[in-house]
């Protein structure tokens, strides 16, 4: 018996010699799992209010407008925000900035990466249209049903894009693998895989060697739900794949369940299905399938985008392990709460603009982070509740757009290949000859992380030592690391000197040498509030004995704009 898995499990889990004569039928009992079961009905009187109400008192104008600022686009806010917040927010939705910050939620999902990854690394040159396809579809609403059906079957589907269908491709891949036979078994793997979590928030692919230990997914029901993407993949192709999948080769070998997950072992014949968990198809071809994922009777599908919409405004999922709705993850803290988003959705005819304004113009949304508890006392209760808002630090991307956009550095330029930026020298000397290119034209330095070239091997060092994923599988939740060296790379490294730097010069420019206006618009710019009398006070004194120190009070605002840079208030969105 396997340490941890109880005797039901270790039978379900032991490989069998004929993975669909010996498969276990499903029960009712399986589909008692709260995640399996049909969405609840709210009743007509249901609100997101009643279902998640406020702890708190409203938050300020000025923390809200920041917060969904960058909530929606991943920036600091301008400086003549100052509107009616409704208006506020549909300009937000507006904004071609929306699709660029929502767009990295998705390809985190998709594990999206510009080259190959595994020893070679090779660049994948087309592979940026996919992403500026997220982009675009984010921007112009795309009705999420079929964003997610595009992406699936996008070459098969009326209207349908091929560049949406290099979802099912950004993958690590070996093309010069030897046996090419290996190369299209794991490719495949990896796409049932990376479907399968993305678009049920199961963790299928712990059945491709065996049945699933905790649900009642079979090996065989892997290798059904594999057979239908078997006809888009090349066997005996040795470049790096493009956007397009719509390959339809001689000779693609018939479904099977390959025994123990062994390429070598190709087992009894199958032919494309789902999961019997969800019963079955009248069609078993790829567009069927994808019109059945994205469909609004598909309450798991609903349910695992609903929990990481919530997630992503709120901070933390509703239901705690986004990535796994399964037996192994939590139920969900609220789950009236969670069926009621998931089924608003379609309700919302697929518009994820319209969730999203309808979540931040919510009181829950709109609430304040500070809590008082009935002694008086400030702080975060015990038995803190989902929906309260937090403090959430902001995202390695996001900390870099935000640092360009106050200094004014920011190139708003839209689209097209990845810009490659210079990497410290212990950085580049880890790549393969020839692999370390930056680009030209420091101008595009200067653009939005997502335009950012993503190498799978090396990231960014401010990216990865703020917790991007490496994109080697499918990432429904970043970690969030807190470590010294985050710390000193914000007060130390050339990128947070540079922008102290230029920020310094931006405010003289527009301020003159005033200390107490300088330090009201670095105040404003950084923390998109106005300072306070004391702020103000403390910091013209601190900009005066640093001149008298450093010499320079060119050199003395640096410091104090470094400060703010520094500031949890500027790394954190309240």
């Amino acid at each position: 018996m396997l340490l941890g898995v109880t005797p039901s499990h270790a039978v379900a889990i032991r490989a069998s010699a004929d993975p669909v004569k010996d498969e276990r039928p499903i029960t009712d009992k399986d589909r008692e799992h709260w995640a399996f079961r049909p969405l609840a009905k709210a009743g007509a009187e249901a609100t997101l209010e009643k279902l998640s109400p406020p702890q708190s008192p409203p938050a300020d104008t000025a923390t809200l407008i920041r917060r969904v600022t960058f909530d929606l686009t991943g920036l600091p806010p301008s400086l003549d925000a100052q509107k009616d917040y409704e208006t506020l927010v549909d300009d937000l939705l507006a904004s071609k900035e929306y699709g660029e910050h929502w767009a990295q939620w998705w390809l985190d999902l998709a594990r999206f990466a510009e080259t190959d990854g595994f020893e070679y690394d090779a660049e994948r040159s087309r592979a940026w249209q996919y992403r500026d396809w997220v982009i675009k579809a984010l921007n112009d609403d795309m009705p999420f049903d079929q964003f997610v059906q595009q992406q699936i079957a996008g070459d098969l589907l009326p209207d349908g894009d091929e560049n949406a269908t290099a979802f099912l491709f950004t993958v690590p891949d070996m093309p010069d693998l030897n046996n090419q036979s290996e190369r299209r078994h794991v490719l495949l793997n990896d796409i049932t895989s990376t479907v399968g979590a993305v678009g049920l928030g199961l963790t299928v692919g712990c059945a491709q060697c065996h049945d699933h230990p905790y649900d009642p997914i079979s090996q065989a029901d892997f290798y059904r739900l594999r057979a239908f993407f078997d006809n888009t993949v090349l066997p005996k192709e040795r470049k790096p794949l493009g956007p397009s999948v719509r390959v339809f080769t001689e000779g693609v070998p018939a479904s099977t369940v390959f025994v123990r997950g062994d390429f070598k072992r190709p087992g009894p014949e199958i032919t494309p299905a789902i999961p019997r968990l969800f019963g079955s198809l009248e069609k078993t071809d790829r567009a069927a399938f994808a019109q059945w994922l994205a469909s609004k009777d598909n309450a798991l599908f609903l349910r695992a985008m609903a929990n990481r919409i919530w997630q992503q405004h709120f901070g933390k999922p509703l239901a705690a392990v986004p990535g796994d709705l399964g037996h192994q993850g939590e139920a969900p803290s609220h789950p009236a709460l969670l069926d009621w988003l998931a089924a608003e959705l379609p309700r919302q005819n697929w518009s994820l603009k319209k969730l999203h304004k309808l979540i931040v113009m919510s009181p829950t949304y709109r609430q304040s982070s500070l809590v008082v508890r009935p002694s008086g006392r400030s702080g975060v209760p015990d038995g803190l509740k989902a929906e309260l808002q937090t403090p959430r630090r902001l995202t390695g991307e996001m900390l870099r757009d935000a640092m360009l956009s106050v200094s004014g550095q920011l190139n708003l330029k839209s689209g097209g290949p990845g810009v490659r930026l210079p990497m410290p020298k212990e950085v580049s000397d880890t790549l393969l000859k020839g692999q370390y290119k930056v680009t030209e034209d420091v101008t595009e330095h200067t653009r939005r992380s997502v335009y950012i070239f993503a190498r799978r091997n090396v990231r960014h060092p401010l990216f990865d030592l703020f917790d991007r994923p490496d994109a080697q599988i499918s990432c429904a939740r970043r970690n969030e690391s807190t470590t010294a060296p985050q710390a000193l790379t914000l007060l130390n490294s050339d990128i947070a000197h540079e922008t102290a730097a230029k920020l310094a010069t931006t405010l003289t420019q527009k301020h003159g040498s005033g200390t107490r206006a300088l330090v009201s618009a670095a105040t404003q710019r950084c923390l998109s509030r106005k300072a306070t009398e004391a702020e103000i006070t403390t910091g013209s004194t601190f900009i005066e004995q640093q001149t008298q120190l450093a010499s320079s009070f060119q050199g003395a605002l640096a410091d104090y704009c470094l400060a703010l840079l520094n500031s949890n208030e500027f790394l954190f969105v309240d």
